[in-house]
């Protein structure tokens, strides 16, 4: 049986707890608190009877629905099984001989690059910068790497990269032949993401891929859908010769596609967010706990002294609440914590635990 090294596992966690599944309240996994868009769902339904036969190998439907929504042309987009796949299929495409991640970081792009065989170098976020990239990372961006990835906003701690200094970073890796892949999948939960997100700049730079997926802001992580972008011809070509056929179900496909004509889903999603994400930032501060600033569905927090020697996750699993424990990331340890951002009756239910275990009344 693999390890699990991400939040989400609520079948080890049930077992553990010795309760069902379906009565763990996750907070281990980031998914929109809004559900599933109705007609995502009856996509997905309908598409059921299409199963007797192979999906669209080239994914047509879906490609035209995301070159629309994202306004560039269908051949500089690769549909994936999330955005995972389209992790591992570009490191095994490019076979890079070392790259740069930051610290923390979502895992899969260290684990890329090791098994695509790569050496992997930090550039280490600092608590006293708030976890935001600095200028002194220019000092990481050498000749000796072939790629860097990163997350904006960044998965644990979400703070964001300004455009300003992510098109400063792609352009100095550009004139050292330095492919940069920015991880987005989280940007559609923070306010005013147009004026983050690269899109707009692929047209700019041949050596710039940007990651999407449906998983989190759709709540379709079952479904494993996802996409990647870029202008360089060579490299959407190469990812797709650089795995198994068939890589995006029919079903998949299908609630894709409709997903992407949802009006005001995401916007509504953004402001309940925001509120929710206020409420539980407020009462972790209130209850000692050291809280970071986020813009996406999610909140990193550190235990601070006064909280002694707990493992949280244990005390709170004990309690049917699964969040997910920061230890396995490079450049945290075992205070840090990482709660997704959930409906109001939920995140009142997880305060309530939180204050239970605290002693506060």
């Amino acid at each position: 049986m693999s390890t699990d090294i991400h939040g989400a596992d609520i079948y080890t966690a049930s077992e553990k707890a010795g309760i069902g599944k379906d009565s763990i309240l996750d907070f281990s996994s980031n998914i929109n608190p809004l559900g599933i868009p109705d007609s995502v769902k009856n996509a997905a339904i309908n598409s059921i009877g299409q199963s007797s036969r192979y999906p669209d190998i080239n994914s047509r439907e879906l490609k035209k629905s995301i070159s629309v929504f994202e306004n560039i042309p269908e051949n500089w987009i690769f549909p994936s099984n999330g955005a995972a796949e389209a992790i591992f299929r570009i490191t095994f495409f490019l076979r890079p001989s070392r790259g740069l991640v930051t610290a923390p970081a979502f895992s899969e792009y260290e684990n890329a690059m090791v098994a695509a065989g790569a050496d992997v170098d930090y550039y280490c976020l600092k608590e006293e910068n708030d976890f935001k990239i600095q200028d002194d990372i220019f000092n990481k961006i050498q000749d000796c790497i072939d790629i860097i990835f990163l997350c904006n906003p960044n998965n644990p701690t979400g703070q964001l990269i300004e455009r300003a200094a992510m098109e400063k970073i792609i352009c100095a890796c550009k004139e050292k032949g330095i492919y940069v892949v920015i991880d987005e999948c989280f940007l559609d939960f923070s306010a005013h993401k147009e004026l983050y997100s690269m899109t707009g700049f692929l047209h700019k730079y041949d050596n710039l891929i940007i990651l999407k997926a449906f998983t989190k802001i759709y709540a379709i992580p079952g479904m494993r859908l996802g996409y990647c972008m870029s202008s360089n011809k060579r490299i959407i070509e190469g990812l797709n010769v650089s795995g198994p056929p068939w890589n995006v179900s029919s079903i998949a496909q299908a609630a894709g596609a409709a997903a992407l004509t949802e009006a005001g889903y995401i916007e509504k999603t953004v402001e309940y967010v925001s509120d929710q994400r206020r409420y539980l930032f407020d009462e972790l501060k209130a209850m000692g706990i050291k809280a970071y600033s986020s813009n996406a569905n999610y909140i990193l927090f550190r235990l601070t002294d006064t909280w002694g020697d707990i493992d949280l996750k244990e005390e709170l699993l004990k309690r049917g609440i699964l969040i997910r424990s920061c230890s396995n990331y490079v450049n945290l340890d075992s205070s840090y914590y990482r709660i997704a951002v959930k409906t109001h009756e939920e995140n009142k239910l997880l305060v309530m635990a939180l204050r239970e275990i605290a002693g506060i009344r």
